[in-house]
């Protein structure tokens, strides 16, 4: 199955696939965050080492399997956040999802990230649409996808309802067809491949 590259450049951040020897940062950027993920992330309840590592490890499974594209962000070599591409919404789509360090929030850095993603998932063969998701409460999720040009599409109740204290229980769901994506990314080169 076709995958996308494992490390891309978006302007000021990096994007690279994660590793095993990543653990000890990635335990320190949740435990740093925590205040800021648990409204959000029904995992960051329980973010002991041994639960992030067995993230890392499903992390290479789905890669290896074509499920899921998961990628450490990075700003200066540090690790600031995670976003991945992921293979949940049907035929011709991704869906994508992020979160990043509250030390780093406000910079439009997740925005560069998402823009990274959405070019590589668009250069995966039979990708027509990418959409992010996020709760009607999560007002920053949704700043992110406005400002990456998504479209929101529709609001629907969360199957489960809320399952965090932050959460209102309604999905709001943007996309961004491939089209749209040429027509807003002709003549830049801002996002740049690396293998």
């Amino acid at each position: 199955m076709e995958e996308p590259a494992e490390s891309i450049r978006s302007d000021r951040v990096d994007l690279r696939r994660w590793r095993m020897s990543d653990l000890d940062a990635l335990e320190r950027a949740i435990h740093e965050s925590l205040d800021h993920l648990v409204p959000w992330m029904p995992w960051a309840a329980d973010p002991g080492r041994r639960q992030t590592a067995e993230f890392l490890a499903k992390c290479h499974e789905k890669w290896e399997t074509g499920g899921e594209f998961s990628y450490a962000i990075t700003s200066d070599a540090e690790v600031i956040g995670s976003c991945s591409l992921m293979r949940r919404i049907g035929a011709g789509g991704l869906e994508i999802g992020y979160w990043i360090h509250p030390a780093r929030t406000g910079r439009g850095l997740v925005t560069m990230a998402v823009a990274g993603l959405v070019d590589a998932g668009f250069r995966l063969d039979g990708i027509d649409h990418i959409e992010i998701r996020h709760d009607a409460a999560n007002h920053a999720s949704g700043a992110v996808a406005r400002r990456s040009g998504f479209t929101e599409i529709e609001r629907v109740p969360a199957p489960d309802g809320p399952l965090t204290s932050g959460e209102s229980g309604i999905d709001v769901i943007w996309r961004m067809a491939a089209d749209q994506w040429r027509t807003r990314t002709a003549g830049t080169t801002a996002v740049r491949r690396a293998r």
